[in-house]
C-alpha cells in the first residue's frame, strides 16, 4: 500500500488504517488492470470479477452471493430510469460489497478481530460477513441508529456498542478502540479494500447494459460508493471499453450537505457544516473522508452534488415505493435530487440510480 498524499509505502496487510506519517488515506499499488477475458461470467456474484480486485492471491473470495443485483427499468419522475437494486444484497446493502472483500482479506491475513464505526449498514454488513469468516467483530454505531438495524447487527453475533451523540462520536470510539487494542480497523470508508469492492457495481452495470449509462445518481456520504463506482468505470474506460465516463452525481440531505455546499460554491474541498441528525443517517457525515475526490470526479464528469430536504426525501421514498421498490431514507435522497435534477436540466440517454439501502431497515 501506498499513502495517497505523501507516498510512504506500506505492506499489503497492515494494521495501519491510514498513513502514520501524514494522516493520509492509504490506497492499493499496483492493481490489476481490468480484463474482460479474466471475468468467471459463470459466477452471478460480484465475486464473477476476482482476477480484477487487488487482493491478496491467497485470498479466498468469503462470499454470501453479494453482487449481480438486478438493474430494473423504473418509471419515475416522467423519465424512464434504471435502479440498480443494490439493497438486495444479503445483508441490505450496497456495503455487503466492500465488507465481502475486506473480510475476504483479513482472514487471509490472519486477524481474528475486527472493529468498525457506521450508522447501521457498513455495520451491519460487516458484522454478518465477519460472522461467516469466524472473526470476531466490535461495532460502534451511534446510539440514535436505526433500531433495525442494530438489532441486525446483534443478531450477527457481534459486539455493539453505542455511542452516544453525532456520528463522529463513533467513529472516534472505533479508532480509540482500533489504535488501543490491536484489532483491525475495518472502516468501510478508510479501508481500500472495502474501496475496491465497490468497483464492482460499475462492471455490472456495464454488463447488464451493455455499455456505460450517460448518468448515474447516488446518495453521497463519505462518497466510497461514488468513488468506488467511478474507478470501476475508469478502469473500463482506461481499458478501451467505453468511450466516454458517466455523468456522476452525488445526492445529499440539505441538514448536512457539506458536498453540495462546496459544489454550489465553487470550492474543492468540502465545506465545513456542524453534525447533526437526519432522516438520511447512512450520509450524516459533516467531514466526508472522500469529499475532495468526489467534488473533483462530479465536476470532471459534468456531474453535481446536490441537496434534498427531509420532507423531499420522504416524498421520494414513498414515490419509490409506490412503483414497487421498498427503500431507506438514504437511498430516496438520490430519488429526489434526481428530480431537482430534471427540472432544470434534460439529461440524454441512460440514467441509473444506485439503490443503496433497504427500507426494512428503517420504519416510515
Amino acid at each position: 500500500m501506498h499513502c495517497s498524499a505523501c507516498g510512504a509505502t506500506y505492506p499489503l496487510a497492515t494494521r495501519a488504517w491510514r498513513c502514520e506519517q501524514c494522516g493520509g488515506v492509504l490506497e492499493i499499488s499496483d492493481a490489476p488492470a481490468f480484463d474482460p477475458a479474466r471475468i468467471a461470467r459463470h459466477d452471478a456474484s460480484m465475486w464473477r470479477y476476482r482476477a480484477l480486485l487487488p487482493l491478496p492471491a491467497h485470498a479466498a473470495p468469503l462470499s454470501l452471493g453479494e453482487g449481480w443485483t438486478p438493474l430494473a427499468p423504473v418509471e419515475y419522475a416522467n423519465r424512464a430510469i434504471f435502479c440498480k437494486l443494490d439493497f438486495l444484497n444479503p445483508t441490505g446493502s450496497f456495503k455487503d460489497r466492500g465488507a465481502s472483500a475486506l473480510v475476504s482479506a483479513v482472514k487471509a491475513f490472519g486477524y481474528a478481530r475486527v472493529v468498525e464505526d457506521s450508522s447501521g449498514n457498513a455495520a451491519a454488513a460487516l458484522a454478518g460477513y465477519a460472522a461467516y469468516a469466524g472473526l470476531h467483530a466490535t461495532i460502534f454505531t451511534p446510539a440514535h441508529a436505526s433500531p433495525m438495524k442494530l438489532q441486525q447487527i446483534q443478531a450477527y453475533g457481534a459486539e455493539l456498542q453505542k455511542i452516544e451523540g453525532v456520528r463522529e462520536n463513533a467513529a472516534a470510539a472505533a479508532q480509540n478502540a482500533a489504535t488501543q487494542d490491536g484489532a483491525y480497523y475495518g472502516s468501510h470508508y478508510y479501508n481500500p479494500f472495502f474501496l475496491a469492492g465497490l468497483q464492482t457495481t460499475a462492471w455490472e452495470i456495464w454488463e447488464q447494459l451493455g455499455r456505460a449509462p450517460e448518468a448515474v445518481v447516488m446518495p453521497a456520504g463519505h462518497g466510497t460508493n461514488l468513488v468506488g463506482m467511478y474507478r470501476g468505470f475508469r478502469a473500463l474506460h482506461d481499458a478501451g471499453l467505453i468511450s466516454k465516463l458517466p455523468r456522476m452525481f452525488a445526492a445529499q440531505a440539505s441538514i448536512i450537505a457539506p458536498l453540495a455546499l462546496a459544489y454550489a460554491r465553487g470550492d474543492s474541498e468540502p465545506a465545513r457544516v456542524a453534525p447533526g441528525f437526519t432522516v438520511a443517517e447512512g450520509i450524516a457525515n459533516s467531514q466526508p473522508l472522500h469529499g475532495r475526490e468526489v467534488l473533483d470526479i462530479v465536476r470532471a464528469t459534468d456531474g453535481a452534488a446536490l441537496a434534498a430536504s427531509e420532507d423531499e426525501i420522504r416524498a421520494a421514498r414513498l414515490k419509490l415505493a409506490r412503483r414497487g421498490l421498498f427503500v431507506e431514507p438514504t437511498s430516496a435522497t438520490a430519488l429526489a435530487v434526481l428530480e431537482k435534477i430534471l427540472a432544470t436540466q434534460t439529461l440524454e440517454g441512460t440514467l441509473v440510480v444506485s439503490l443503496t439501502g433497504s427500507g426494512l431497515k428503517t420504519p416510515l
